[in-house]
């Protein structure tokens, strides 16, 4: 059994070695700038339908997964900042407020051409933050490729002071969403092996 994961992010990878499922990556060739006022909730969805269609429409079999996260405060949809003042500015928005976090995940068979998608929202409090603070964290570099301009599992997660929901879902990729999605879809999995093997 194939399992390709259509992203680059690395906290997406990091996460499936977590939970022991092998796979191998393959970007998908989409833009992802978010524009006009969609739902996020369908904004996800509909992305990572795209993303993981798009790698889909490359191979004969094996499953695909897709999946995208955005920030929501406010009426807005926060994706990746553009550049340092860009991250700045979103950093200064979320601080000392709540904002959630969606991720849509769609799992493709690239056999039969069926998929399943669902959805993750947890919220999220981060702290009033300092200006200086914040100068340092854009500095670091690490919330330059990140929704929301913060990595709530590297430094950024010094800011967060609760959630409610799923954390992976925070990170990028909620795993217990993603199993529901492995289950409809009969992929193989250790989970679903009476001897816990690895599914190969």
């Amino acid at each position: 059994m194939t399992l390709v994961l259509a992203s680059a992010s690395p906290r997406r990878a990091e996460l499936l070695r977590q939970i022991d499922i092998p796979f191998t990556v393959v970007e998908p060739e989409i833009s992802e700038e978010i524009s006009g006022p969609e739902k996020p909730a369908d904004l996800v969805v509909d992305l990572a339908q795209r993303k993981a269609s798009a790698v889909t429409r490359r191979l004969e079999s094996g499953f695909v997964i897709g999946a995208d996260t955005v920030v929501f405060f406010e009426g807005q949809s926060l994706g990746k900042p553009a550049d340092e003042e860009d991250a700045r500015r979103m950093l200064e928005m979320l601080s000392g407020k709540v904002h959630e976090v969606f991720t849509g995940l769609a799992l493709f068979n690239a056999a039969g051409g069926n998929f399943e998608t669902g959805l993750s929202k947890t919220k999220v409090w981060m702290k009033t933050l300092a200006k200086n603070n914040i100068d340092l964290y854009v500095k670091s570099g690490e919330p330059l490729d990140k929704a929301g301009a913060y990595g709530i599992q590297g430094r950024g997660a010094v800011f967060i002071d609760k959630i409610e929901g799923c954390y992976f879902n925070v990170v990028g990729l909620p795993l217990s969403l993603l199993f529901d999605l492995f289950i409809k879809m009969q992929v193989p999995t250790w989970l679903t092996r009476k001897d816990g093997g690895n599914g190969e």
